[in-house]
């Protein structure tokens, strides 16, 4: 129920000001905005730090270790954001992986094609399947004496080949990508295709240095090997890091960015959004449906908490989102609170800033880039958006409907409407069955109903409820169900 709509029945001559209670509820919804941003200072500073070591010109190791999946994914876009926006000289990613997920290594791959600054990948031992693939999406390609990569054919998670005609349409899905990768950043786009296509020979000039029959590894010296005055790969072999930057003539400052713990969570928080979303906005609905209820704010917290952090963690938003969100309810607060009776453009910038913010957080924005994103980068995010916002809008419609027949519901109600007090002291309670109350018999609201309060009919003071509306004391009530103990009410203007 939309609180305004207890304003529009408030008579001019009983209140100038909205009454205590809404105070109180709002008061309560500004500690949990405040709490969102508690929370989110609770759990950054084990990612703040990573942030807060590159200086400009500094050279950046970004170490690729283990299974390609989604929390490696999670850790490198952040760590090429921050490598871009502190203006690094240079990122230099250690590599060290048998490969894992290919759609994982699709989203690396257009993650590394989006940077500004130069790229390198030093193959600490193995580049082998997806690593390889992730390596051409580099610009500069070095070897340790004793690494390989390769052999980036596509298996089942099982080990097992794929069927003929999903391998068909894998592979050559995947050999445009890597050829297209490795024309971007200066690699023979034949040799990146071989990697992955067990058919593709490799010639240069007359001599053929791959035959069809068997997808392609090469060694740290097949790799380096310079055919026409050209390495077939990568420009050299080198020991470490500190070897790299020297032979590829790097000045800066060598800093490290290391995965957070985070980072497997922040993979399962992004792709949760719509689910965060969702209970973020019911847990605020019901913080105002049921004043005197504080698990669904405390609910709501939580899940905007963490909607903010997992995308903080991947790489996606910073703190400007989360200055605009709550931004955007202290103006909805402001609206309810100050001006419901009078104006409502407190509350549609509000709401505005609080769906923006929503929307920003999700889009995938890297340093250098346009600032009003593309289609692509908005195709995700609104999905997101409108799944949350439809399921939120089909669960407050049933809420409306069902909840203020709970007894739940008006328990919490009543704790909230009828506080202890002169102004009700001695006055006697009687059971509706007593009245013989029956729809269209006329009364006048005592105390707020917020659904649930107290009225007179007569001489009589009973318990009654409306169907979701707000109603100021001392408004005109009518009738409109009885069921056992339980009165049903209405405001008497709109009837």
């Amino acid at each position: 129920m939309n609180p305004r709509s207890y304003y529009s029945n408030t008579p001019a001559l009983h209140y100038s000001v909205p009454p205590l209670g809404y105070f109180v509820s709002g008061k309560k919804m500004c500690v949990k905005a405040i709490t969102i941003v508690a929370a989110l200072f609770l759990v950054a500073p084990a990612t703040a730090q990573a942030r807060d070591v590159i200086h400009k010109g500094d050279v950046v190791v970004v170490p690729l270790r283990g299974e390609v999946a989604s929390s490696l994914l999670a850790f490198l876009r952040r760590a090429v954001k921050a490598a871009e926006g502190n203006e690094a000289s240079a990122i230099i990613f250690e590599m060290n992986t048998y490969g894992g997920r290919l759609d994982s290594a699709a989203d690396i791959v257009n993650a590394l094609n989006q940077t500004n600054i130069p790229t390198y990948t030093f193959i600490n031992t193995n580049a082998g399947s997806a690593g390889a693939i992730i390596a051409i999406a580099t610009q500069h390609i070095f070897m340790a004496p004793v690494s390989a990569i390769g052999a980036a054919a596509p298996i089942l998670p099982t080990g097992e080949d794929l069927p003929a005609t999903a391998k068909e349409k894998t592979i050559s899905y995947w050999s445009a990508l890597i050829r297209g990768s490795a024309i971007k950043n200066g690699h023979n786009p034949d040799i990146a295709e071989a990697f992955i296509n067990k058919d593709k020979e490799v010639k240069i000039g007359d001599r053929v240095v791959h035959p069809r029959g068997a997808v392609l590894a090469l060694n740290a010296q097949e790799a380096t090997e310079r055919i026409n005055g050209k390495p077939l790969l990568a420009e050299g072999v080198v020991d470490s890091i500190a070897d790299l930057t020297k032979k590829a003539g790097l000045k800066g400052n060598v800093v490290a960015i290391e995965p957070t713990g985070f980072e497997q969570m922040a993979f399962w928080l992004t792709a949760l959004a719509p689910l965060l979303l969702l209970g973020g906005i019911l847990g605020a609905y019901l913080e105002f449906k049921i004043p005197g209820a504080t698990l669904p704010g405390i609910i709501s917290a939580i899940c905007f908490a963490l909607f903010f952090f997992g995308h903080y963690v991947a790489g996606l938003a910073g703190w400007e989102v989360v200055a605009l969100f709550v931004l955007g309810i202290v103006l909805v607060l402001i609206e309810i609170l100050f001006f419901a009776h009078s104006t409502i453009v407190f509350g549609v910038v509000g709401v505005f800033l609080i769906l923006a913010s929503l929307l920003w957080t999700m889009i995938d924005r890297y340093p250098g880039q346009n600032f009003f994103p593309t289609g692509k980068m908005l195709a995700v995010p609104l999905l997101n958006l409108f799944i949350a916002i439809i399921g939120s809008l089909i669960v407050i419609a049933l809420l409306a409907r069902y909840l203020p027949r709970t007894s739940i519901y008006r328990r919490f109600a009543l704790m909230d409407s009828n506080p202890p007090g002169p102004s009700l002291a001695g006055v006697p309670r009687e059971f509706t069955t007593a009245l013989a109350l029956k729809p269209g018999m006329q009364g006048t609201a005592i105390t707020v109903l917020r659904p649930s309060g107290k009225a007179r009919f007569a001489d009589h003071v009973v318990d009654v409820v409306t169907e979701g509306e707000f109603i100021a004391p001392q408004t005109p009530i009518t009738v409109i169900q009885t069921d056992g103990m339980r009165v049903v009410v209405k405001n008497a203007t709109h009837v």
